[in-house]
């Protein structure tokens, strides 16, 4: 009998990865000190490709075991439960092995880590989001977005702005819009950037005339940075113009 894998199996093939120099810079980079938007999280050094490497080993880690790692102070530990949940989602929507039950057990189990705070830098929300939690709501009411959209806490509803990729790639701008313009005046850095984002992948993927018709509304109330990021692909005039409209 197959014995199946644990949260420890896994931190111990990470922490086989980990490189204490890699830690240092880590610790930097996603900004841990005091006062910054990571402020207390701990890195062991591992890279994400090699996080990645490590996941495909146990993708089908249980749920439990899954929680476990959510839970974890490490960073990586965190990163590595949510691309193992990407896995698991992915798999359990192929029509081969499609799983409706299996699908919903994820996306509540995500939304459950969300809300205790355990998805809590800009890179766990981008490299999730929209792999569950959007790719859930494609063809569901998306109420839970406006939720999190609401909230308090920054990495809430920076989930809820990158939950939306998921419909920009499948042709539908309107949840995007709709939740950029609720947080048009949100300045928290990391918003700004998912705003400005968020709408610059409108005008890539979807419809350049949607995002200009937006931005020529809303320029005037937009932040410099969110406007900067949205008006990243137009001609050297139109951005101009757009960004004069704010100042």
């Amino acid at each position: 009998m197959t014995v199946a894998a644990t949260a420890a199996d896994v931190q111990a093939a990470l922490a086989e990865r980990a490189d204490p120099a890699d830690a240092v810079h880590l610790q930097r980079f996603f900004k841990t000190g005091p006062g910054q938007y990571g402020e207390g999280d701990v890195f062991i050094g591992v890279r994400v490709p090699a996080t990645r490497s490590v996941v495909k080993e146990f993708v089908a880690l249980p749920a439990g075991e899954v929680d476990e790692l959510l839970d974890s102070a490490v960073h990586e530990h965190r990163l590595a439960a949510l691309l193992i949940l990407n896995a698991q989602f992915a798999r359990a929507s192929r029509p081969r092995t499609a799983n409706q039950a299996a699908r919903e057990r994820i996306v509540e189990q995500y939304l459950a880590a969300v809300r205790r705070g355990r998805v809590n830098n800009w890179d766990l929300v981008d490299s999730s989001a929209e792999y569950v939690l959007g790719a859930w709501l494609l063809d569901r009411p998306r109420d839970v977005l406006d939720a999190l959209a609401a909230s308090e806490v920054l990495w809430e509803r920076r989930v809820a702005l990158l939950a939306t990729l998921a419909f920009i790639k499948s042709g539908d701008p309107t949840t995007t819009l709709t939740l950029s313009e609720r947080l048009l005046a949100d300045r928290a850095d990391l918003i700004q950037k998912a705003v400005g984002w968020m709408l610059r992948e409108v005008g890539k993927r979807v419809d350049r005339a949607v995002l200009l018709d937006f931005l020529e509304r809303y320029a005037p109330q937009m932040g410099r940075t969110a406007l900067s990021y949205a008006t990243e692909h137009f001609d050297p005039e139109t951005r101009a113009r757009l960004r004069a409209a704010r100042d």
